[in-house]
């Protein structure tokens, strides 16, 4: 079992406490979810209490706390039903910059973060999904800055962030994975039009579409031609983002499905005392135990080790976390039978969050890849 320090259950219990009281009921979710999955209301409430910048380093106004109560917080908002959800992509693109902007940006972009702001990361394209190097979206050097056009899909949070992280090829080479850079687009600049996709889960995802868009010199975040490496430099949070959320989603699922086959009865007894539910519910505490064991093993070595890489690890959460989630939340729905499938409960939209977790943040087919590539298969 994971062992938190008082101070860290303390945190948990504290974030716990804000989700029960703030979206405790249905109907309180209702009134935040209104305008979308993501409540800004919710999360400002949130960034009050120091929460939104919690990664965010101390010199920015942020808590600079580490990844294990990154990973708490986290976990403690999904399994709370927090309508958050542009926090993810916020905390992905949130680290990238602190990592590689200049410091002016820095201290414009993280501030916006600590106060409530959410960011978003525009990585894919039509032609370039799970084969991300293969970048088309164009930015050509102009005087004083760069002039980007084409189009990015499936970016999360765009509608709704202050400002985008864009990645583009500035350079062709034969090696993909050269000549791509990293940009500040702050939310409005001129040239880009973003449409949002209609999905199982609501207007999460976007097109965006650039159009002679100028960026200027200032904004670029790292080094030109050097954006590849940046992003493999930021895997581990974000695999330990993905993995803490789907670990909360999980545990939501679980715990109302039990709650639901303890009071549910047929046969003149509580469903869940008859074998093929019992059973099934120990192998998802099983699951759902081992994905945590996981989680909080790589936070710990992350914070231990703040440089270093765990390629292994960090595609292992992301892998184990998903499928878990995913298995959980559709077996929840199976285990309350007619129930799970009306909006009464709130099992289908754990299964609608859960279901694309496999996919997005690098398919869980490219986990197995990259893992098995460890071991040098």
């Amino acid at each position: 079992m994971v062992e938190f320090t008082p101070e860290q259950q303390a945190f948990a219990q504290a974030v716990r406490d804000f989700c029960e009281r703030e979206v405790g009921t249905r109907e309180q979710r209702a009134k935040y979810t209104a305008d979308g999955p993501h409540s800004e209301e919710l999360y400002r409430k949130m960034a009050e209490l120091g929460w939104a910048g919690i990664i965010v380093g101390e010199e920015y106004g942020g808590a600079g706390a580490g990844n294990v109560e990154l990973c708490i917080f986290l976990e403690e908002s999904l399994r709370g039903m927090a309508p958050v959800g542009g926090i993810g992509p916020t905390f992905i693109t949130a680290a990238a910059y602190e990592r590689f902007a200049s410091e002016e940006l820095k201290k414009e972009v993280l501030a916006n973060v600590v106060a409530g702001d959410s960011l978003s990361i525009a990585m894919s394209e039509p032609e370039a999904g799970s084969d991300v190097a293969n970048l088309s979206c164009r930015a050509e050097k102009v005087d004083g800055g760069w002039l980007i056009n084409g189009q990015k899909t499936w970016i999360s949070n765009a509608a709704i962030a202050s400002s985008i992280l864009l990645i583009a090829r500035t350079e062709r080479t034969d090696k993909k994975h050269e000549g791509i850079t990293q940009f500040h687009v702050p939310a409005g600049t001129k040239g880009l039009e973003i449409v949002p996709i209609e999905t199982l889960g609501g207007r999460e995802q976007n097109d965006l579409y650039f159009t002679d868009c100028f960026i200027p010199d200032d904004y670029v975040v790292g080094e030109v031609n050097q954006g590849w490496w940046q992003l493999m430099a930021g895997l581990n949070t974000e695999r330990l983002i993905l993995g803490a959320m789907q670990l909360g989603l999980a545990e939501r699922s679980f715990d109302d499905t039990l709650k639901f086959i303890t009071e549910r009865k047929q046969f003149g007894r509580p469903v869940g005392t008859f074998q093929a539910l019992r059973h099934r519910m120990a192998d998802h505490a099983t699951e759902i135990e081992c994905t945590k064991l996981l989680v909080y093993s790589l936070a710990a070595k992350a914070d231990a080790n703040p440089t270093k890489m765990f390629p292994r690890e960090a595609s292992m959460v992301k892998l184990k976390s998903t499928e878990v989630s995913k298995a959980m939340t559709i077996d929840g729905m199976q285990m309350m039978g007619g129930y799970g499938y009306t909006k009464e409960f709130d099992a289908e939209a754990l299964m609608r969050s859960a279901i694309i977790s496999t996919v997005y943040g690098g398919t869980n087919e490219i986990q197995r890849d990259i893992i098995g590539k460890t071991y040098g298969l």
